[in-house]
């Protein structure tokens, strides 16, 4: 088979992100600072979180799958996007994308329930409960039904994306995310494993994770391993 035609070569991960202005902190997928490996960013011009999240997100396959193209025609190994509730999208551009496409960090809920103990199960933290539904779940192959919370509308984070605030405070979005968790585990004591579905939360993951004594998946942890499974370590032997 005749190799793609590439521009940029070497294992490189491209990033779809929603055309945005708010400060996005270390740990946050677009942030360069996050990534230990090269990643490619390509911004999709007019398409809002909201008009993915609120709206219905096939009105932007056409910009999505250009953006796709751009990034794989570089010479991008594999594609994700900043925003979870693409996840209703995976089936229609992974269809279109000629290099692995992920969607969502949600993609990792069917592999977390197979391996959390019995009587354990994965809690999502979303940023919009209202907009969830099956089809995200069906996108990436998973059952509806799991323990959900979400940021509050009015809390520091939601506030300063909707606000696109050029400066945020960190402590105090933690503390929003903190806030978010408890009120889910006092719920559901059941749950083993937390999935972050924002691309924006992976700053507090390991925050969380300390606090609360319990594994964090989110889109680094999935990007992490689809880069590792592209570049493997080469041990000596």
């Amino acid at each position: 088979m005749t190799p793609a035609r590439r521009t940029v070569h070497g294992v490189m991960l491209g990033i779809i992100v929603l055309d945005t202005g708010f400060r996005r902190l270390p740990g946050d997928i677009a942030h360069a600072g996050t990534w230990p490996f090269a990643v490619q960013f390509r911004v999709v011009r007019g398409v809002r979180p909201r008009d993915v999240i609120e709206g219905d997100p096939r009105h932007a396959l056409d910009a999505f799958r250009a953006a796709i193209d751009d990034l794989a025609g570089l010479g991008c190994s594999a594609i994700t996007t900043s925003c979870g509730f693409l996840a209703a999208l995976q089936d229609e551009l992974v269809r279109h994308s000629p290099v692995p496409f992920l969607s969502s960090a949600l993609l990792q809920i069917p592999m977390i329930r197979r391996i959390l103990p019995a009587g354990r199960v994965p809690g999502l933290i979303v940023s919009d409960l209202s907009a969830l539904d099956e089809r995200h779940f069906r996108g990436v192959g998973a059952q509806a039904g799991l323990p959900i919370a979400a940021l509050p509308f009015d809390g520091p984070l939601l506030r300063n994306m909707r606000e696109q605030a050029p400066e945020v405070d960190r402590a105090a979005q933690e503390a929003d995310v903190m806030a978010t968790v408890a009120e889910l585990l006092d719920r559901h004591p059941e749950v083993g494993a937390l999935v972050f579905e924002c691309a924006n939360l992976p700053p507090y993951s390991a925050a969380v994770s300390r606090r609360f004594g319990l594994p964090v998946f989110d889109i680094v942890t999935l990007l992490r391993w689809m880069h590792l499974s592209l570049q493997p370590p080469d041990w000596p032997g």
